[in-house]
């Protein structure tokens, strides 16, 4: 049995190809390796791979013609090329830019955001033919043109005032925090692309605010980048393990920092804007009025549209039906009607706790089911336990004279299999959940 490829790496040796494939391949991302353009491009066709690790020395000084050839390859699926080397101010045509050495952890952190961001660009081309289709165009991506806005956190040393400096002049705006608490202030009032955490005297205050930021949902994706000072107890292991997107030192150059922020946050802010247009769907006069999510037949419009993209790009497809379990607890308030009073929030909670790229719909009074791009059974399910457990922990009105009560869902899940009709996967997810129920 072959394994599969996730990530491409480009790169004319094994000095730097080496290291970071066994690295990636330890963390779960598998990969193979190109010396050349002709076996990048076939590999890049016919692997299906997720992302690209471009050594930029190794396609000096023909990069525009290979990224037009690893693209065309990579088509119609998308998928990041990431180069190792130096940023380009003016912009190269890659998604993403980091300086040598790239340690695997800190790919890892970068490849997860890349190729859901890649596979939400999907969803949003995808989403804008099936809203078309009924008369209602979907919002445009729109880049914002504001300067780039950066947190800086910590002491105010000589080289971390310097790097601060040199962010100012490559035209982002920098807000300086002195402490953890300043700096949650801050990021919970303002909207920030990046993050720069200086490792001084309080190394390990720098790595919690980073821990922190992966534990909050809004703060998750900002991308935050740690600057060491000459001597530390930090290793770039434990800092990538938690949560920190890049490591300078001060024996890197401040403008060269300073270029790496700017293209972390070039990447953020792009992201961001993609998620922005598909969350504005939410508030169509085609969605489910209480609930705000997919309706029925606009669910299988868009189901039937997803598995079509699936099967040309080469990606799973899997589908979640949850139903509000018929528990005794349950039935006492669906006899009183707080069951109905419920499922607006229940439905919303369920919107917000998808990922940008899924699809959440209103099936019927009490059922609702996910449309999952690019995600495997397993990790569907998962994810269709995760909103059923957070949902589980809420408690609805039952009355006055009733204690609160809490919805529990039977849950069924398929992944679209070869040839199958995305109707046949639904209808047999639904199955499952009824199963469960009789079971």
């Amino acid at each position: 049995m072959s394994v599969h490829a996730r990530v491409l790496i480009i790169a004319k040796d094994d000095t730097l190809a080496g290291p970071l494939s066994e690295g990636l391949d330890r963390l779960g991302w598998r990969t193979v390796t190109a010396r050349g353009l002709y076996a990048a491009a076939s590999a890049a066709a016919d692997l299906q791979v997720e992302a690209v690790i471009v050594d930029r020395a190794a396609i000096e000084p023909d990069v525009a013609l290979v990224l037009q050839r690893l693209r065309s390859a990579l088509a119609p699926r998308r998928a990041p090329i990431i180069a190792i080397g130096e940023p380009d101010q003016e912009g190269d045509g890659f998604d993403l830019t980091l300086a040598p050495p790239l340690h695997p952890a800190q790919a890892v952190l970068r490849l997860e955001s890349l190729v859901r961001m890649a596979i939400a660009e999907e969803e949003y081309d995808l989403r804008r033919e099936t809203f078309a289709d009924r008369g209602q165009p979907l919002a445009v991506v729109e880049d914002e043109a504001a300067p780039f806005r950066v947190l800086a956190v910590g002491e105010p040393a000589p080289q971390f005032l310097a790097l601060s400096n040199a962010l100012a002049r490559s035209g982002a705006e920098v807000v300086g925090a002195f402490t953890a608490y300043t700096a949650f202030d801050y990021l919970h009032e303002r909207a920030f692309d990046a993050v720069v955490l200086w490792a001084g005297d309080n190394q390990n205050e720098a790595l919690s605010i980073a821990a922190g930021m992966r534990r909050n949902t809004r703060l998750y994706h900002i991308p935050a980048l740690l600057y060491l000072r000459a001597q530390s107890m930090i290793t770039l292991s434990e800092a990538f393990h938690r949560g920190v997107s890049d490591v300078a030192s001060p024996e890197t150059p401040e403008t060269e920092s300073a270029r790496r922020v700017i293209e972390l946050a070039r990447a953020y802010r792009r992201q961001s804007a993609i998620r922005r247009a598909l969350e504005k769907a939410r508030g169509s006069g085609l969605m489910d009025a209480a609930t705000g999510l997919f309706t029925r037949d606009l669910f299988a419009a868009h189901l039937a549209r997803l598995s079509q993209s699936a099967v040309k790009r080469g990606r799973s497809l899997s589908v979640c039906v949850l139903r509000v379990a018929d528990r005794a607890e349950t039935a006492r308030a669906r006899a009183g009607g707080w069951v109905d009073r419920a499922i607006p929030q229940i439905g919303s909670m369920i919107g917000r706790l998808v990922r940008t790229e899924d699809t959440a719909a209103r099936l019927g009074p009490e059922i609702f089911a996910l449309a999952l791009p690019a995600t495997p059974h397993v990790a569907a399910l998962a994810a269709g336990e995760r909103i059923a457990a957070v949902i589980g922990c809420t408690a609805f009105d039952a009355g006055e004279d009733h204690p609160p009560f809490v919805c529990e869902f039977d849950i069924g899940v398929s992944q679209l299999e070869p040839g199958e009709n995305p109707a046949r996967a639904l209808e047999r997810a639904a199955a499952k959940a009824l199963q469960r129920e009789a079971g």
